[in-house]
């Protein structure tokens, strides 16, 4: 999750003034203040208030200009980080290059792009829990770190440890992911969901149950996880488990 000054920069919904004060730079900059007062019709302690905060958060960058003699002029032109703050289509063109590996290859080919997407997922949170010293670590560790992983890939994740009527953990971690962060992708191919049970499973070894799903009009996906013996955590020859929800 975002620590304390990752966002102090970024525009927020409703801050119009900030939002503005980017466009403007990145369709006419590099901008002096007065050159975006001038242009946006914004107060100069406004305009300077927001570049501060704007540069403060990496998402526009200050350099001073000599025009002879006095005090240099300050232009000011956004970063390559603030790219995440303008309009995107992602999903648009994720979407679209599915279509066209379809039509190229047929719906073996969109498979084994899923299947091959599915391996990578699964190397690479192998490799984090390896490095992290959590290969062979209880259930818990490992869905919590899976989470974070998770997390950093845009699905607001986190682990959860469920307890017996006395209190105690009874085997079951739960993992919740509260934002779908390929919803296009998801809603259109189902297989891309069966994709990251499959690789969940892979990585921990675990038996793996969707109870809810936001692509069914859930407001989270969520996985029952329950560990498994060590001679039947054998990567695919475990059985992909899957809750039955309304409309997947």
């Amino acid at each position: 999750m975002a620590g304390p000054g990752r966002d102090a920069g970024r525009p927020q919904a409703g801050n119009s003034t900030r939002k503005a004060i980017l466009f403007a730079l990145r369709r006419d900059g590099p901008l002096s203040p007065d050159e975006l007062v001038s242009r946006l019709g914004i107060s100069r302690t406004a305009v300077l208030q927001q570049l501060h905060g704007l540069e403060t958060g990496g998402l526009v960058a200050r350099r001073a200009v000599r025009h002879g003699v006095g005090r240099p002029r300050h232009l000011y032109e956004v970063t390559t980080a603030a790219q995440t703050a303008f309009p995107s289509s992602y999903d648009r063109l994720s979407e679209g290059l599915l279509q066209a590996i379809e039509a190229v290859g047929g719906r073996a080919l969109l498979n084994e792009v899923f299947r091959t997407r599915r391996d990578l997922l699964a190397a690479r949170a192998s490799q984090r829990l390896a490095e992290a010293g959590l290969a062979d670590a209880p259930l818990a560790e490992r869905v919590a770190l899976l989470a974070r992983i998770q997390d950093e890939l845009g699905y607001l994740a986190s682990a959860e440890v469920a307890v017996g009527p006395d209190g105690t953990p009874d085997g079951v971690v739960r993992l919740h992911e509260y934002n779908c962060a390929i919803h296009a992708i998801a809603t259109s191919h189902p297989d891309a969901c069966r994709c990251e049970i499959g690789w969940f499973r892979d990585v921990l070894g675990a038996r793996v149950v969707r109870e809810t799903h936001i692509a069914a009009g859930a407001r989270s996906c969520t996985y029952r996880i329950e560990e498994l013996p060590p001679e039947r955590r054998n990567g695919r020859a475990l059985p992909v488990l899957q809750a039955r929800t309304s409309g997947s």
